[in-house]
């Protein structure tokens, strides 16, 4: 029988939508392993922060490290619900809100 094409499986699959990576568990060489875990339960791996491969691919040492960090602070599936926290934390400079991942100009 084909995969369903579409739902979560487009999402978390490889492809334009897909191909998330977990950053919170790297491999050697700057890889990251795919997204997810199969059991809670038993599991060595501590939660997961997924993203896409390509945000991934271009956030530093440090980014990922505070988005890990923020992510697993938090206590996960409170209401039955996934939390989710940002990817790229809010900072102020002169005043202003921007983005870390962003140029001033």
């Amino acid at each position: 029988m084909a995969k369903p094409k579409g739902g979560l499986t487009a999402w978390f699959g490889k492809g334009p939508k897909g191909d998330w990576v977990d950053i919170g568990a790297p491999k050697k060489k700057g890889k990251f392993q795919s997204c997810g875990r199969k059991s809670t339960k038993g599991s060595k791996r501590k939660y997961p922060k997924c993203v896409p491969r390509a945000t991934a691919n271009r956030m530093s040492k440090s980014q990922i490290r505070s988005a890990v960090k923020r992510k697993r602070a938090k206590a996960q599936g409170v209401g039955g619900k996934p939390t989710n926290v940002r990817t790229f934390k809010k900072k102020k400079r002169n005043g202003r809100k921007t983005w870390d991942n962003k140029k001033e100009n």
